[in-house]
């Protein structure tokens, strides 16, 4: 089996001024409120407004909607409607394999790789922990060190539903308030620690290989996240760490398998795989600025 992603050991340069120039301005956004605006804006089901507003998207984005369940952007009730369009059957072929885990979603590899220790390589010199990105929950980050990560950047253009990467069983779901900091791979190599101060959702699973955590980052004009089992989580915002707990049986239980529909995100952002030490390979086309589509074959067990 090939070998696993390296991981960079901190021993590149980190951000340049003019790199912290150009994001020193979100410092001062009123973030929520620029998001609560855009939530706002892409639910307007007037169509002169919601079809100018696709019919500008997808000549902006070179959004292909031949893959699009509906490919008509008129059909639309609103713009966040197509925004999180489905995709037709068939046209993210998912990774048959019994010991191969897919990739949950379309984007671009931000970074893959070894977690070292506690810490999780972001960008450009820059490391956050797993503690940290999982609500500052030492003893939650404890069952992921040593393992393995993959941070998945979504382009506007990109699908925006996330899906499974392997089947489990959800046993917890942890809504973290944050910061709505840009995620694009700008923003990703100069502010500190972004994935763990940007609002995000983790949820946990339960599968064949022991614990995996699937974890949606919110930003700026994308903090309205949604899952299968809860609906809509933001808006409203929360002040404080909310915590969910699903039984491993009866009712209440949340199963899904791979491939199934997670969640999906209100305009575009980034998801965080985290797997236990000793459980998976990552495939070895991970490497940062590759391009990832739903399906495809992320890691294999080990």
């Amino acid at each position: 089996m090939a070998r696993d992603t390296a991981t960079p050991r901190g021993r590149e340069a980190g951000p340049g001024w003019f790199e912290r120039l150009r994001t020193a301005p979100q410092y001062l956004y009123p973030q929520r409120r620029l998001s609560g605006l855009v939530y706002r804006l892409t639910r307007i089901r007037a169509p002169w407004f919601k079809n100018a507003s696709i019919r500008v998207f997808v000549r902006l984005f070179r959004v292909d909607l031949s893959e699009a369940a509906e490919p008509d952007p008129r059909a639309y009730p609103h713009f966040n409607a197509f925004f999180t369009r489905a995709l037709r059957p068939g046209v993210r072929p998912i990774a048959a394999g019994s010991d191969e885990l897919c990739c949950p979603v379309d984007g671009t590899v931000s970074q893959a790789g070894a977690i070292d220790g506690d810490r999780l390589y972001q960008a450009k010199g820059q490391w956050y922990t797993v503690a940290g990105l999982l609500g500052d929950d030492a003893s939650l980050g404890l069952r992921f060190q040593g393992g393995r990560f993959a941070t998945l950047y979504l382009s506007p253009r990109d699908y925006h539903r996330i899906h499974m990467p392997y089947a489990g069983c959800l046993t917890q779901m942890i809504h973290v308030p944050g910061k709505l900091f840009s995620v694009s791979p700008l923003s990703t190599r100069v502010v500190p620690r972004l994935f763990a101060r940007n609002e995000r959702v983790v949820t946990l699973f339960e599968t064949e290989f022991g614990p995996m955590a699937v974890i949606l980052v919110g930003a700026i004009n994308v903090s309205s996240m949604e899952t299968v089992w809860a609906g809509t989580l933001t808006p409203p915002y929360a002040k404080t760490i909310r915590r969910w707990y699903y039984p491993a049986a009866g009712a209440g239980r949340v199963f899904l398998d791979k491939g199934a529909e997670l969640g999906r995100f209100n305009m575009g952002s980034t998801v965080i795989l985290l797997f236990p030490p000793g459980a998976v390979e990552l495939d070895p086309a991970l490497r940062p600025d590759a391009p990832v589509r739903l399906g495809q074959v992320l890691a294999r067990r080990m």
